[in-house]
């Protein structure tokens, strides 16, 4: 689970406050109400205020419990996108702290930056390979080129991280077809590719499969939806395999991300400039007309914004998935994001639809 910083938990001490509050005047009459519908005799409500508050102060105040840890010696982990952000710092990490990893570029043959460095590292431990998450052939080669770089092939691979994809924006109105294909086929069936062609070494190490998600894979947002469609796809697909996997002692771990832009450099504001000159270029006329350039322009202007709001510290992050690959019993879910997105994410994922949309309109 991630760590709050004190600004952080001095927003959730005041969330809690106000939630005291909220319990405290109109909660009990609304239960009493509840109660009195169905026959339920009043003094069940004083529990269930209580019951309701604990949860929640639970959720939030309790530190992670110790679940144990596995010996990292002689475990090896793959990991793709290894080029910059997150797959770059978790592979120093990862090596870091013990583990023999494959470092999996997209432009390792065209000697990308991010695998020159960790080339540099020269260490035994540390094997940089290429691979495009969207090629058949160049995942397989992967594989194979893993398989013969294990200790002991036959005792498998401890983890998969499929950290590998790309983020976009855009209005419904706005995204072709095309461009909602080219998401998806990195950040959907990039990650499925690359899990199916490693399990069979996943489940001879009974190990892990930690897909890297999105906050925007709980809950959606206008303007994203090419990239929030990818990220729940990412979610389902996850559910599906833990679920598949249990039986043979696979753990699978998601992580959810909050708004990390600035320290992963997923987009840049000449990135975001390209992808807006797309939109505009291949809108049909009447939808250019109906909205008119000021529109995509103020669009653009607030994706900038959001992107230099984004935090530019992904310790958190890294320490999500080292926790969801060397935890004995690894979380489910994990969600490193601010406070200001934790609460959304909790509001929007269960408060009723229409309460969350009034508070959060887009």
């Amino acid at each position: 689970m991630s760590k709050f910083s004190r600004p952080q938990m001095a927003a959730m001490v005041l969330f809690s406050f106000l939630l005291t509050l909220s319990l405290g005047l109109w909660l009990p009459e609304m239960l009493k109400a509840f109660f009195k519908v169905f026959g339920c005799p009043e003094e069940l409500v004083t529990q269930n205020i209580f019951l309701v508050y604990l949860m929640f102060v639970l959720c939030v105040a309790l530190p992670a419990l110790p679940r144990g840890s596995v010996k990292v010696e002689g475990k090896a982990i793959l990991i793709t996108g290894c080029d910059k952000g997150f797959g770059f710092a978790l592979a120093e990490h990862l090596h870091a702290k013990g583990f023999s990893v494959f470092a999996a570029c997209l432009l390792k043959d065209k000697n990308g930056e991010g695998a020159q460095l960790l080339e540099e590292k020269k260490c035994e431990r540390l094997k940089v390979l290429q691979m495009n998450i969207c090629s058949d052939e160049e995942v397989l080669q992967a594989v194979e080129f893993v398989r013969r770089h294990l200790r002991d092939p036959e005792k498998g691979l401890w983890g998969v991280v499929n950290n590998a994809g790309i983020s976009t924006f855009g209005e419904v109105e706005f995204t072709s077809m095309a461009h909602y294909k080219e998401v998806a086929d990195v950040n959907i069936w990039g990650t499925i590719r690359v899990t199916k062609a490693f399990l069979p070494l996943i489940r001879r190490a009974k190990g892990r499969v930690v897909n890297v998600t999105s906050m925007f894979g709980r809950i959606g947002i206008s303007g994203q939806s090419a990239y929030c469609i990818s990220n729940y796809g990412m979610e389902a697909f996850s559910d599906c395999l833990r679920y598949e996997q249990r039986c043979w002692g696979v753990n699978v771990s998601i992580i959810e991300p909050g708004n990390c832009i600035a320290a992963t450099n997923i987009l840049t504001r000449d990135r975001i400039e390209n992808i807006a000159h797309r939109l505009w270029d291949e809108t049909d006329r009447v939808v250019q007309e109906d909205y008119g350039k000021g529109y995509i322009d103020q669009q653009t202007l607030a994706m900038k914004s959001f992107c230099t709001s984004s935090s530019k510290d992904m310790s958190s992050v890294i320490n999500a998935i080292t926790d969801a690959l060397t935890s004995k019993y690894p979380y489910t879910r994990y969600k490193p994001v601010d406070a200001y997105w934790w609460i959304r994410l909790h509001m929007m994922t269960y408060l009723p639809t229409p309460v969350a949309d009034w508070l959060y309109r887009n």
